[in-house]
């Protein structure tokens, strides 16, 4: 029986680093719960409490970069607050849509967003192509973070 547990929450890690790139998948909450896992099949003993909770908070992180980097890329490049909730919008639409909707519809919800705010078509792709920068970088961050935890969580099995 321990053999499939930990069979387990290598197959949930695993399926949680192809989710941080997959919008299907949910990805750093399924690395978490494959620590989770471990930490208990293991009775805490190489996987401790502390680990877990470090890697709860870089799970809470991830997701919150996943829905935040889209709106802030555009408003760091000055958008309305309508290309604002566009891009929040577009965001969800997007997670719900697959990975062409995740890529694309941030960028398309901000840019109609700021059309309809100030009607200048080169400000609402400007404005777009921002927010499709943030949610380039968000997707990096939330890469990092998620060979991190794996990270953490191999260091502290293999010691």
């Amino acid at each position: 029986m321990t053999t499939l547990l930990w069979t387990l929450a290598f197959v949930l890690i695993a399926l949680g680093v192809m989710g941080t790139v997959l919008p299907v998948l949910p990805g750093v909450i399924l690395i978490f719960a494959g620590i989770c896992l471990a930490a208990w099949i293991d009775h805490f003993q190489r996987i401790s409490g502390w680990i877990v909770a470090a890697t709860g908070v870089l799970t809470v992180i991830a997701i919150a970069i996943d829905y935040v980097a889209a709106a802030l890329g555009a408003k760091r490049a000055g958008a309305s607050r309508l290309a604002i909730a566009g891009a929040a919008i577009g965001t969800i639409a997007g997670v719900l849509s697959g990975l062409w909707g995740l890529l694309f519809m941030p960028l398309l919800g901000a840019a109609i967003g700021q059309y309809v705010s100030r009607r200048d078509l080169l400000r609402a792709g400007q404005v777009g192509v921002a927010t499709w920068i943030g949610l380039l970088i968000g997707t990096a961050l939330k890469l990092a973070i998620a060979f991190a935890m794996v990270g953490v969580f191999l260091v502290a099995l293999l010691t």
